[in-house]
């Protein structure tokens, strides 16, 4: 057992001993690619979606070294009947490059990396003759073993994204890589199958991919491997289930991201953080990605700034995901770097309506801290305006209140509302940093029906909940006499903090000298 070549299946062994979700049939879709052309599969992920798993996992599986059974027959890969064909039949080599960045300077990765596998091959197969190249020797590998290789390459743009001489690095790299994978002869000679994941769809080359011969399955279009990018929301109610979760709580934080036949997938690593810490909170800012979010809106591209407000104010923005570079320095415009936020689990994409927007209240939160640091004037009035909003909110100013919603209508939205679903995207654009004292809730079930939008407060805020209700051509009081009426703060009804009922309306045929939204808050009496 080695640590490039056949590493063994402790790794899977650990992952099992913990809280597990079954995610072993993407081995099946893997199988499916052994000794065919579509053998090279690349699949990219942000991080702390379950890559490293997934690669332990397939290590595990393939390993010739060692047996795997008793880690798979109880998880649905072995409801397939032809299950075992592959299982344990292989030579494997596993490459961590996010760990090889760490053992070596980057001059020296890729002599570091060639060196470390043959060595262990040598050590495992002392009859192995070296031939002059690299690709060679593994060819004659394959000879002396009697079988292929199938390779997984664990964070395969670590080189890409991470490189102090990043320029040089990267095109020895991605030779490397060209090398092994793009001469179809040495290929299909040498490797069963060839599974890399990273964050980063594979490295463009001027308009192509630097390594053509991959299958891709991103954040943009994972297609079959969908359920398999997070958790689906049957796998998370099984979660909450078993572990007495709050399923509402869990939704409303980690939900949001979702691609065609999956409509709800979750962050697997907070969603299991929330759980084995029975709390939940915005585990995103543990992960080295975030501190960059903060460069990337701050980026001097016309409209960015002003996006990043509508997006953490729950709207949603057309994007073009077509002209990404597949890196973090190459930006040519707002969609790059939108779509770059895309792939790096910032934002969710909707290829439908190639859309996107924040996906749920742990990422809303983490733009809500980096847009306070963009130092760009109209950032800061925004952010200011929306501390005063809900300020004059919790001290009862409605006057103030309908007065700021307009001023965002007629700045922010199209020129008329035509239902409550509009309305309520200017509320939350208008409310936009509530992050620092609420988490903020839409369709909340309560009472009799559904409250429109509750932000209620956190653990150590002293500011009252609020439930507002939004009404088009109604009056606003009309809209606080619904919340007692259908008993929508019952939403909250554990929370034993002050709550403020928050009526909001918009008459499209308002007098003229009248304003058009209204605004009527009144203190909820009903925890008395």
């Amino acid at each position: 057992m080695g640590i490039y070549l056949n590493p063994g299946n402790s790794g899977f062994a650990g992952i099992r001993n913990d809280i597990y979700v079954d995610k072993s049939g993407l081995i099946e879709l893997i199988n499916q690619t052994i000794d065919t052309p579509r053998r090279l599969t690349c699949i990219s992920r942000p991080r702390r979606f379950g890559k490293s798993f997934a690669a332990k996992m397939l290590c595990a599986y393939y390993d010739k070294t060692c047996d795997s059974a008793n880690l798979f027959h109880d998880l649905a890969i072995a409801a397939n009947e032809k299950y075992t064909e592959h299982m344990n039949r292989y030579d494997v080599f596993y490459l961590d490059m996010t760990g090889v960045m760490g053992e070596v300077s980057a001059k020296d990765v890729i002599a570091y990396v060639k060196r470390n596998m043959i060595g262990e091959l040598k050590e495992q197969y002392p009859e192995l003759k070296a031939a002059e190249g690299f690709v060679a020797t593994l060819a004659n590998a394959v000879e002396v073993t009697g079988n292929k290789f199938v390779m997984i390459i664990d964070e395969w743009d670590a080189p890409i994204r991470e490189g102090d001489d990043r320029s040089n690095l990267q095109r020895e790299y991605l030779e490397f890589l060209r090398s092994m994978f793009k001469n179809s002869g040495a290929t299909d000679k040498i490797f069963a199958a060839v599974y890399m994941t990273g964050i980063l769809p594979v490295k463009k080359d001027g308009s192509q991919s630097a390594i053509s011969d991959f299958e891709e399955y991103t954040m943009i279009k994972p297609r079959q491997f969908s359920k398999y990018v997070g958790f689906t929301e049957d796998e998370v109610k099984k979660l909450c289930h078993d572990y007495d979760s709050n399923f509402e709580m869990m939704k409303n934080w980690y939900d949001g991201y979702g691609f065609c036949g999956i409509e709800s997938v979750y962050n697997p690593n907070s969603v299991m953080k929330a759980i084995r810490n029975k709390d939940f909170d915005s585990y995103w800012t543990q992960t080295s990605v975030a501190e960059s979010l903060m460069g990337y809106i701050s980026l001097d591209f016309d409209g960015l700034s002003r996006t990043a407000a509508e997006l953490i104010g729950g709207g949603a923005v057309k994007v073009d995901t077509n002209g990404f570079a597949n890196d973090l320095v190459t930006f040519r415009d707002r969609d790059d770097v939108l779509t770059l936020l895309v792939h790096l689990g910032y934002l969710a994409y909707d290829e439908t309506v190639r859309k996107v927007r924040i996906p749920n209240e742990e990422i809303r939160l983490e733009f809500s801290r980096a847009i306070r640091q963009v130092k760009r004037d109209d950032t800061i009035r925004r952010v200011r305006e929306s501390e005063q909003l809900i300020e004059d909110t919790v001290h009862g100013n409605a006057e103030a209140v309908a007065r700021q919603i307009e001023r965002i209508h007629e700045e922010e939205a199209p020129l008329y509302y035509n239902n409550e679903q509009a309305l309520r995207s200017v509320i939350k654009r208008a409310y936009f940093s509530y992050g620092d004292e609420y988490v903020m809730f839409e369709e909340l079930p309560a009472g009799v029906g559904y409250a429109d939008i509750v932000y209620l407060p956190k653990k150590d805020s002293i500011l009252p909940a609020l439930v507002i209700e939004l009404k088009w051509n109604q009056s606003a009081r009309g809209a606080v006499e619904q919340i007692k009426d259908k008993r929508y703060p019952e939403a909250i009804k554990g929370y034993g903090g002050n709550i403020l009922l928050v009526g909001i309306s918009y008459s499209k045929e308002a007098p003229a000298g009248k304003r058009k939204h209204q605004c009527s808050i009144e203190k909820y009496e009903g925890n008395r």
